[in-house]
């Protein structure tokens, strides 16, 4: 079975493997004090433009999300996402479990606008009940998106300005940030992302790490006291090293952005096939992932060597299943596939 499920089938890069090999009986501070730890956060910095940004270590998307926003929101506040955001359907309500309401609002392949923002925040302090609803407290989007698709630099400026506008947060879900940056079709540099949002983080553990997202906060009202905060949400890991190992190895010598480039050109080459067979794209994606509305039989016959995300039925007699790429994705494997894809 060659899988094409997820993009966290594989464990990390090797690379990181050897760093930790090499480092392993060095003595060091817990709780990311560590040297590593500082070098990769200057490496962000770097990398960000933003000498000023605060980067914490995570363990993983769920957690870095649900401490982020919490640490954002007042008592009687939500988060404003897309209904099929991976807040708002992929995340077993992690975030109104901290005591929070994801507040879902329509979108086309996973994005939203700012025009949607202005009119949901307006429509909420025009209400004369608004104190009986939960209050718009910040915006939530993930680049790329769930659904693989890209916010050019136009619709984020838009979407930043209409946050700004309304005196809201943006926060920006980076778990596939690498693969967006490297996609063909993107405009948007990190330093755009950096400067249009107020606190977004890279993702690791899709993107060649073996664990772990580096959070990064813009807005200075944002940064104080937010160590005691992922501490008290048990987030704050003891061997901290572990984090900031991995991520001072992706940021070296542009590992990270190499390998995710790899990961999007591997999934290039599965949406050609598929095109190329007549089958429909689900969504306009040129990330790593990629969705495709094929007929049942078809799929049952991919499923005989391949493991892919069933996503939705799409009416009686097709079904909307995803292919997933990775940094460590074999040539040999989307050949496979792709001669697979032909022979349907």
């Amino acid at each position: 079975m060659i899988y094409f499920s997820c993009d966290y089938v594989e464990g990390g890069h090797p690379k990181i493997l050897e760093r930790m090999l090499e480092t392993n009986m060095e003595q060091l501070p817990g709780y990311s004090t560590d040297h590593y730890c500082d070098s990769a956060r200057e490496l962000i910095r770097q990398a960000c433009g933003r000498e000023d940004a605060d980067v914490h270590f995570l363990v993983g998307g769920t957690q870095t999300n649900l401490i982020a926003i919490s640490s954002i929101l007042r008592p009687y506040q939500g988060v404003i996402a897309a209904y099929d955001g991976h807040i708002a359907c992929h995340e077993t309500g992690a975030i109104e479990a901290t005591g929070h309401k994801v507040l879902p609002i329509p979108c086309h392949e996973g994005i939203i606008t700012g025009e949607q923002v202005r009119d949901y925040y307006q429509s909420h302090f025009t209400d004369s009940m608004r104190e009986h609803t939960v209050q718009p407290g910040m915006v939530y989007v993930s680049f790329p998106t769930e659904m693989g698709t890209l916010y050019t630099k136009e619709e984020l400026t838009d979407l930043s300005n209409a946050c700004h506008e309304c005196g809201i947060p943006l926060y920006i879900d980076g778990a596939r940030l690498g693969y967006g940056l490297t996609s063909p079709k993107n405009d948007v540099t990190l330093q755009d992302i950096v400067s249009l949002c107020d606190m977004f983080y890279i993702g690791g553990t899709k993107c060649g790490a073996l664990m772990g997202e580096a959070l990064v906060i813009l807005n200075d009202k944002l940064k104080d006291g937010f160590r005691y905060i992922i501490k008290q949400h048990g987030g704050l890991l003891a061997k901290g090293r572990l984090l900031g190992l991995q991520f001072e190895t992706l940021f070296t010598d542009n590992l990270y952005f190499d390998i995710c480039k790899h990961a999007v050109e591997q999934a290039m080459q599965i949406r050609r096939a598929f095109e190329a067979k007549g089958v429909e794209m689900y969504t306009d994606s040129y990330t790593n992932q990629q969705f495709v509305i094929i007929e049942d039989h078809q799929m049952e016959k991919l499923a005989e060597n391949f493991a892919f995300e069933t996503w939705e039925k799409y009416d009686a007699d097709h079904t909307v299943i995803r292919f997933c790429t990775s940094w460590a994705t074999k040539d040999e494997n989307v050949q496979t596939l792709v001669d697979a894809i032909a022979a349907l």
